[in-house]
């Protein structure tokens, strides 16, 4: 391992100007996705700023009936707290369908938004990667690219984002509070990931020295009509290969209000607004929810080993909004592939 300097920040301010004062700093809070980085030469941060002891771990009631977590809240207390299991029950279920509990007891909010890609070639020095070294290439592209994005890539990266909490927040529209330098602003968390394009190698619109002081639930959370599910290798502990967020609001049997994202399929959390607007009004039946898997899907473009994610996928959100619309969310028993 590298070596590197280690600061703990005192208040949120000082974390800004720790990170903002050295361009290869890292923040450091459960350390779950960093820490096996900088063991594999993936990441070799020139300083470490501790910020687990930062006041950011309270779930409190906005004005306005949502809900503002704070950014070091552990996983598993958000997945378990009263107000979220009552009221973002979505949310709960993507947090449980995520990694494992010793995992989620560790992680923060913040931190598995911020957590970078499982793409093999990522991970592997050996191989050109462009998110890992700017310009040296794509070895996904022409290589075993099963797990990869078959939206929003670019010629320059294919990988995919591996967060389940992101997908479930950008499908209830979620935004994150981001302070830095400059002072406090908020942003969509449909906005906060970027998609790959040419510059691979910035996964956020975090700005130098911003850092993620919380997220925001707004008061509706399709606490109801609602369904995750996850689709991967083995149920024990694996990153998707297709995931799905459904929520629904209905009038008898018409959609009145709808939110849907997919997971392991781009660099983001993908969500449609065309593909929503295309269910609202109508009746909730699988006719109207396949409409809406291929509008989710247009655009989508298969490598040598993923064109069975187009499929999968299509299929999922069909069987992810009818189990919505049936008010009966997957069972965890049911998300290995078979």
């Amino acid at each position: 391992m590298n070596n590197f300097q280690y600061s703990r920040a005192t208040d949120i301010a000082d974390a800004i100007r720790l990170l903002a004062a050295d361009p290869g700093a890292k923040l450091i809070a459960g350390g779950t996705n960093l820490i096996d980085l900088m063991k594999e030469n993936v990441e070799r941060p020139s300083r470490l700023i501790d910020i687990s002891r930062l006041p950011l771990r309270d779930i409190e009631e906005t004005a306005d009936g949502g809900l503002r977590i704070g950014a070091l809240v552990p996983n598993s207390d958000l997945a378990y707290h009263p107000l979220v299991e009552q009221r973002y029950p979505l949310l709960a279920a993507a947090i449980l369908a995520g990694a494992s509990a010793q995992l989620r007891n560790m992680a923060s909010v913040g931190g598995n938004l911020m957590q970078r890609t499982r793409c093999a070639y990522f991970y592997d020095t050996a191989t050109p990667c462009n998110k890992r070294e700017p310009g040296s290439g794509c070895s996904a592209i022409d290589g075993l690219n099963r797990n990869h994005a078959i939206l929003g890539t670019s010629a320059s990266c294919i990988a995919t984002n591996p967060s389940d909490m992101g997908v479930a927040l950008v499908a209830l529209g979620a935004l994150v509070h981001i302070a830095g330098p400059s002072g406090q602003r908020t942003i969509a968390l449909a906005d906060f990931h970027r998609l790959p394009e040419d510059k691979p190698h910035v996964d956020t619109n975090l700005g130098t020295g911003e850092i993620i002081a919380a997220v925001e639930l707004p008061k509706h959370g399709f606490a109801r009509n609602y369904s995750y599910l996850k689709i991967r290798d083995r149920l024990s502990y694996a990153f998707a290969l297709v995931s799905v967020a459904a929520a629904l609001e209905l009038d008898g049997n018409a959609i009145s209000e709808v939110r849907l994202a997919l997971g392991g399929v781009a660099h983001k959390p993908w969500r449609s607004l065309e593909a929503e607007a295309a269910l609202r009004g109508r009746a909730a039946t699988p006719d109207h929810f396949s409409r809406a898997a291929d509008l989710l899907l247009h655009g989508a473009t298969a490598r040598a080993h993923n064109r069975f994610k187009i499929e999968l996928a299509r299929r999922a959100i069909v069987r992810t909004l009818i189990q919505a619309a049936s008010a009966t969310p997957q069972s965890q028993a049911h998300k290995k592939i078979a």
